[in-house]
């Protein structure tokens, strides 16, 4: 098989004539830092809430976390992203959902996608939450109690700050997970770094040098994330739990 390598093609003029191909990929980059971040700090936050529900005593309260985690986990991603997409502005007031699907398509590509992306990844959160929490000795949440604590005190002061630290490096993982995850994105025509990919390839037709370029960008995302956490790993690690020395 005999193909034309041309790695020139990044520095030609796009098909829009206002930037490059390479600056095509920066583009698209740009629109899956900001994708994965926000869905992150969704999936962070709702994440911790719903793992610290599923430890609590009161049973109505962990059987809602326990259901959000088993609905969020056993939807396939792509079928969670065509809902958030394509059936939600449906289900909304006619008012509400009119406005919409009249809004700006890429904003409401970027919004969904955020939802479905944080959403999904918070409850793998939860139960690494969840994990973290039950690998403590029973005696921290008797101690605080015993000082005068009410249990979420307990929670806020004992048992989340070593729960996080325990819990660090499947987070890492997660954290990784929701970059590429956000490649699905393309698929409701989000403008992200794999879709930019794709365009680049119908207009220059390389698509070797297009998609290497892509999982080179890929690859410098993780390292970034994977150099920074564990910093972050190494500073906030407890001895005599896990990743402690």
């Amino acid at each position: 098989m005999s193909y034309n390598w041309n790695w020139g093609v990044f520095l030609q003029p796009s098909a829009s004539g206002d930037d490059t191909y390479l600056g095509w990929l920066f583009t698209g980059l740009k629109w899956t830092v900001s994708l994965s971040l926000s869905a992150w700090v969704i999936a962070l936050i709702v994440g911790s809430i719903i793992g610290v529900l599923r430890t609590v005593p009161n049973r109505w309260l962990s059987g809602f976390a326990t259901a959000y985690v088993e609905l969020f986990r056993n939807v396939p991603l792509l079928v969670q992203l065509f809902i958030w997409y394509f059936v939600l502005p449906e289900l909304l007031p006619p008012d509400l959902g009119s406005a919409i699907k009249q809004s700006n398509p890429l904003w409401q590509q970027f919004f969904a996608a955020m939802l479905c992306l944080g959403l999904f990844t918070s409850a793998r959160v939860a139960e690494q939450v969840r994990s973290g929490i039950e690998s403590l000795p029973k005696g921290q949440k008797n101690a605080g109690l015993a000082m005068g604590f009410t249990l979420p005190q307990v929670y806020q002061h004992v048992l989340m700050p070593m729960a996080y630290r325990i819990i660090m490096p499947p987070l890492t993982s997660e954290f990784l997970n929701i970059f590429k995850n956000s490649a699905v994105a393309t698929t409701i025509g989000l403008i992200e770094l794999s879709r930019q990919a794709q365009q680049l390839v119908d207009y220059t037709a390389q698509p070797y040098e297009a998609f290497i370029a892509v999982t080179v960008m890929y690859l410098l995302i993780n390292v970034t994330v994977m150099y920074l956490m564990r910093r972050l790993e190494e500073k906030v690690r407890v001895p005599g739990f896990v990743g402690g020395k």
